[in-house]
């Protein structure tokens, strides 16, 4: 599989480029902020790629920094998110903004993008939310800090009615929905929407 290429830019479009490798100009389909960065036709550039292998074809997907391909991965590790989701998502978001979006389960931010519906933007809050902070930065990591610190904790109330409305959206009955939150929220300890859900659903798949 091919991981990263450095060549001589012969073109560049919004969403992708062509590099020059060797004598064999490679394709390569990048997101819109890469492109932003991208230096002029005739330069040496080198991109991190991801290769996606299909039985008819072979696609290239660059991106400047490891951190941009490592959230790539992430999100196309997620049921509904393919390829062109995962890049139109870095093409309408800095990769800070995702991860905040997905950290703070900003459902509202996410489902802004092309492509992302209600429920995928949970199921990636669901379980890429965890993953997201081994991808921050020190920046990001006092900017979450400081909003934190500045707003109220929300009520019991209203993190059962958030996790209802997730577990509705994902399929879920809500008499059952209602039953496994209850039984969350007496397990005790710190409470948040991923940590109900995260509990409700552990309670829903054991039936």
């Amino acid at each position: 599989m091919i991981g990263h290429l450095n060549g001589t830019l012969l073109a560049k479009q919004a969403t992708s480029v062509i590099l020059d490798v060797g004598g064999v100009g490679y394709e390569v389909t990048i997101p819109v902020t890469t492109f932003y960065g991208m230096e002029e036709e005739g330069s040496q550039v080198r991109l991190r790629i991801y290769t996606h292998v299909r039985e008819e074809s072979l696609q290239l997907f660059g991106f400047r920094t490891a951190r941009e391909r490592e959230l790539f991965m992430l999100l196309i590790s997620v049921s509904g998110i393919g390829p062109k989701s995962g890049i139109a998502m870095l093409s309408g978001m800095s990769a800070d903004e995702i991860i905040t979006a997905i950290r703070t389960n900003n459902l509202a931010r996410l489902t802004s993008i092309p492509g992302v519906g209600k429920k995928t933007a949970e199921r990636l809050c669901i379980e890429l939310r965890d993953k997201m902070a081994a991808l921050s930065s020190p920046a990001l990591e006092e900017e979450l800090a400081a909003a934190a610190a500045s707003g109220a904790p929300p009520s019991e109330d209203a993190l059962r009615d958030d996790t209802l409305s997730a577990l509705s959206n994902l399929g879920y009955q809500r008499a059952a929905a209602e039953r496994a939150i209850m039984q969350a929220i007496n397990e005790g300890g710190d409470l948040s929407v991923e940590i109900l859900l995260r509990r409700s659903l552990r309670h829903l798949s054991k039936g």
